[in-house]
Formats: C-alpha cells, structure tokens, sequence
C-alpha cells in the first residue's frame, strides 16, 4: 500500500537578491562535501530537453547564503539564492546555455555558505537531450473539491518559459465542470471537450470554428466523453458513461468514482452522427478509455465485466483490449483481443495511450474500477507493443498516484501526473524515453518559483502535448456555450 509523502512548509528564509550574469564567479575556496545537495524540486541527475524553462530550485533548508554553477565546457552560468524564491537563473543566459549543451551534459555544482565559510556539495548533471519536445502543453487545473468546485478551466503552458494562459475557464461558463480535452495528432488547430451543467455539451475546434454538440445524443447515449481523435481526424472514438461519486469514509483512497454503465462509440466528424457495435456497446461489460493506434487501424481500450454497482465496485477490474477498425468503410473487426487481463491479475487498466511511433503504450494500473486518479496503489505500465512484455514503468512510478498522461509527438518525451509530492494535488511531470522504451528519471514541470507547488492548490489533470498554442478565443468559446447544441444522428 502506498503511503502519503508530505513535505514541510519552508516558513522562514533569508532575504537575498537574485545575481546571475556572466560576471558573477563561484567562489574560489570551498569545503568539498561528500553528499549531494538536498533540493527542492528534485532536478539531480535528469535528461531535459533543449529547450525548457530553467529548472529552478533551492535548498530544502533555509542557507546562510547559497550560490550555483551550471556550465557546459567553456559556458558558465553562475546564481545566487533568492530566499524561498530559490535559485532564480537568467532565461536569456539559460537558453544560451542548453544551445551550447545539446547532447551533452551540464555540470551543476551547488556551494553553500556555513558560518562564513564555504562549501561546494557534489556535482550533478543534467543531460540536454538532442531530442525536441512539443513546445506546449495543455492541461485542466481544477481544485480538488470533490463533488462541488469552485473554479477550473483548460490552460496551456509554453515550455519554453513560464507564461500560461487560458483556453477557457469556467468563469467565463457559469462556473459549470469542463473536462476531456483531447488533439488529433498532437494539433492545436483541431480539439473537442466536454462540458458537464448548465451549459453542457461536447465541443468540436476545427479550422477555427467551433461547434456545439448535444452531448445527449439518446437515453441510452448520455454523454461523449474520455475521446481519441482518429489520425485522419475524420472520427472520434468516445465513451458514453452513467458515473457516480462517493466519499470513502475510512479508506486512504478519499474518493470513488464509478461507472454505472460505459460502453464506446464511434462518432463520424463529417457526417454528424454515431454508430455503435455490439462488441463495444453492450449491458454484459463496461467499455471505456478509447485510444486509436497511430496508423487508425486499431482501436485499444479498457474493458470490464459488469458488475451489480456500487455494492460489487471493487470486483470491477478492467483489461485492455484491441480490436480492428477500418476507416474506409468505417467499420470494426469482430474479435477483441486482450492484451492485458485484469481479471486473471486482478488488478485493473486505465488511460492506454500510444506511441505516436505506434511501438509502446503506456497505461495506468490500479487494484480495481477505472478512476485511478485517487488511487493510490496506481502505477504507470509499459507495453512493448512490437514483442507484447508488459512490465511496470519504474522510473517513473512512486509511493503515490501516477495517473494521467499523454506522448510527445516524435515519442521521446511522456508526461504524466502524479501526486507524490503531498497526496493530495495531481503535479505535471516530464520523462525522457528512447527509442528502446527507456525511461530516465522524471522532473517536474518548473516554474518561476521553486516552492510554487507547495503553495499552489489546483491540481493538474489531463496532461497534453501540442505543437503549437491554442488559439481559439476564450470569449468565442464562452459565446459558443450559450447556443444550443447540434443533434446528433444515430446510424
């Protein structure tokens, strides 16, 4: 069973200023000690990308002073603290930095400064990876309030420095639940999301329109959501869901949701309408999480027996599952293939998603049902899809919940979102993957300030990479919501 991490609150530091420039020297006399710097957030020994906002950090207590070196041969970048703010480098002098260092390694020496005297901690390093990463990433913040919230929107941060803004936020939408955001193809231009209350309904972006869609498209089709673009982007694979929430009233998992009933669909773009199959929709199993392969022609997703709900929601343990699809006559084959059991394992699968280079797939696995985003025991797992191993992801995994996440589109990058800093707010974190399927370590998504999650109370959901930003108008959308949904046809 995992155990909650928690981290003390650094409540006192000292008040230093901010100096990185090239003019700036790393002290000449210094103690070596034989141990690494105990910092905050955890950067020691990780590959980045080269183009990435400076990874900022500080010690965990509270120095005298404190000083950092980070250099690459001849290039040298020298800071010191800032308090609690940490080490604040220079974006200009970084950027200059990681171009002088792809595909090779920084030296980062941390000196600090103990009774007037100081000292220089082990090296580490950080490797620049030749390999690009997608220069955004889009994500839901909400607050974990359970069955009430107060705010939350979709936001897209540029990883190449700090700035953040919004796709669109509820406050612009009567405060209602906006989730399942979702690219084709790692492609800006074109998005669909979901949006639960008052002004309801599955929105479809596409060549800078915006379309409404009556999400109810029967009684026994409530809702579209969890979808996956088809590479084409001619379709959309979406689970339609009957979900519940429930408190856990003495359980280190706080909350439960669970489906009623799930099954999939298939939702033609072009021609407006849904169609469904008997070996994706039916009373016997519950169907969820869809994920296309890169070439289209298969459709992965999470499969469950039914069960008596909510008396029998820990006997949900759900298998991933492939099964064949056609685009050109838009259908599917008649044989599912499991190609993980939960039920044999008794464990249980969420969130697969593929390799934009159609070799791994990366799931979640938890001890039952298929909301493992407050599951404690929830790990991410590795599926060699060209020789079917399927093993534990362990270099990313940790004491807490792994849960959401997506691939870069050259498949060298994966990020996920984890709550093993406290236990209670899901965090976005960056991993390297080679061609090979392994991982480095991971590091989490910096920000201007080193104690920035310790303080901020929004967990991060529903990681995504994109090419570029989002465009779409935050007001357009909010304009979009006030109209009356498409209706849907059913084939």
């Amino acid at each position: 069973m995992k155990h909650r991490i928690s981290y003390l609150v650094w409540a006192v530091f000292a008040t230093l200023w901010t100096a990185c420039s090239p003019s700036a020297s790393e002290p000449q006399s210094a103690t070596s000690i034989n141990q690494l710097p105990d910092i905050y957030p955890d950067y020691v020994d990780v590959t980045i990308p080269a183009q990435i906002a400076p990874l900022r950090f500080m010690l965990r207590h509270a120095p005298e002073e404190a000083m950092v070196s980070i250099s690459a041969g001849e290039e040298k970048l020298v800071c010191k603290a800032s308090g609690k703010k940490g080490f604040l480098m220079d974006e200009g002098q970084w950027n200059d930095l990681l171009e002088a260092a792809v595909g090779k390694e920084l030296e980062v020496k941390v000196y600090e400064k103990v009774d007037g005297n100081w000292q220089m901690y082990l090296p580490f390093h950080w490797t620049v990876s030749s390999d690009a990463m997608d220069p955004y990433l889009v994500y839901r913040l909400i607050e974990p309030g359970y069955e009430t919230w107060n705010q939350m929107g979709i936001y897209q941060r540029r990883l190449a420095d700090y700035e953040q803004t919004a796709v669109i936020s509820n406050q612009l939408t009567s405060h209602n639940c906006i989730n399942c955001h979702n690219f084709p193809n790692q492609d800006p231009t074109q998005m669909v999301l979901h949006m639960r209350g008052q002004r309801g309904g599955t929105y479809l972006f596409q060549s800078g329109d915006i379309t409404k869609l009556n999400g109810k498209v029967s009684d026994k089709i409530p809702s579209l959501v969890y979808p996956s673009w088809h590479p084409t982007g001619d379709f959309i694979a979406f689970s339609t869901n009957q979900t519940r929430q429930a408190f856990h009233f003495n359980d280190d998992n706080r909350i439960e949701v669970m489906d009623y009933a799930s099954d999939l669909l298939l939702y033609d773009v072009k021609n407006n309408e849904v169609m469904t199959v008997p070996q994706l929709f039916s009373d016997k199993a519950f169907e969820t999480f869809p994920q296309f392969s890169p070439d289209g022609k298969t459709l992965y997703f999470c499969s469950a027996e039914a069960q008596k709900m909510p008396e029998d929601f820990q006997k949900v343990k759900y298998s991933l599952c492939s099964i064949s699809f056609d685009p050109a006559t838009r259908t599917f084959g008649n044989q599912v293939d499991t190609l993980y059991n939960g039920k044999e394992t008794d464990k249980s699968v969420s969130f697969p998603r593929v390799s934009p280079d159609g070799k791994f797939l990366v799931f979640t696995l938890s001890g039952y049902g298929n909301f493992s985003i407050w599951h404690q025991d929830a790990d991410l797992y590795l599926a060699n899809l060209q020789d079917g191993t399927i093993a534990p992801l362990k270099e990313a995994n940790s004491d807490n919940v792994e849960s959401y996440h997506s691939w870069s589109s050259n498949s060298r990058w994966l990020v996920f979102s984890s709550r093993r800093i406290d236990g209670l707010y899901t965090h976005p974190y960056l991993i390297h993957m080679d061609a090979d399927g392994k991982a480095g370590k991971p590091f989490i998504l910096p920000q201007e300030e080193a104690t920035f999650y310790s303080n901020f109370m929004q967990s991060f959901n529903i990681p995504e990479f994109v090419k570029g930003p989002v465009e779409y108008s935050t007001h357009d959308i909010a304009e979009t919501t006030l109209m009356e949904g498409k209706k849907i046809g059913i084939k």
